[in-house]
């Protein structure tokens, strides 16, 4: 896990994030998704360690305030705080997704109970990862292990991920990281 949080650290937004999304007072925050996992494959890549890295995903979970007021203003937060390099960073209160995530994909979505349910969702086994920095103490999450994500794996997470949206993906991320094992649908 030391070397996870070291790569990551060299990823100057990663960086900012894991120092700073703790005075946002995001209730449960983790930096998810593809910025974990395609820091770890820039890495393993030699390429900058922002390469090709479209989004940064903080996520949270406050089942008390679903208000997309609320998300917007810690967007705003989060972007002033972390994207001076031009990064865009998605907020999201994983709490609130099943509101909205019917009409956006097409697939029901019962309300997550935690943060880390919601990480367990994610659409494949090595993005389905999360990194914190509470208290000054580095945690990550992630439900299936991180065997996939070291070896450059790329496995759908059936979960709730559609074969459409899972091989839009993997079609963008082979064309940037070349030394990628996609497993097909």
């Amino acid at each position: 896990m030391a070397d996870i949080e070291d790569v990551l650290r060299t990823n100057p937004v990663c960086a900012a994030i894991l120092d700073g999304a703790e005075s946002l007072n995001l209730p449960n925050w983790y930096l998810g998704a593809g910025a974990i996992a395609q820091t770890i494959w820039n890495d393993a890549h030699g390429y900058p360690p922002d390469h090709g890295i479209a989004d940064y995903d903080l996520v949270y979970f406050d089942p008390a305030d679903l208000t997309a007021e609320s998300e917007h203003a810690a967007e705003r937060a989060a972007h002033a705080a972390f994207g001076q390099s031009g990064a865009r960073i998605d907020v999201t209160n994983e709490a609130g997704v099943h509101l909205w995530y019917e009409q956006k994909f097409g697939v029901k979505l019962e309300p997550y109970k935690s943060v880390e349910a919601a990480i367990a969702t994610w659409p494949t086994t090595a993005t389905s990862i999360g990194v914190t920095n509470r208290a000054g103490r580095f945690r990550l999450h992630a439900p299936f292990g991180t065997t996939d994500l070291l070896n450059l794996i790329v496995r759908p997470n059936k979960t709730l991920v559609t074969r459409q949206v899972y091989e839009a993906k993997v079609a963008r991320w082979s064309a940037i990281w070349p030394r990628l094992t996609i497993i097909p649908w």
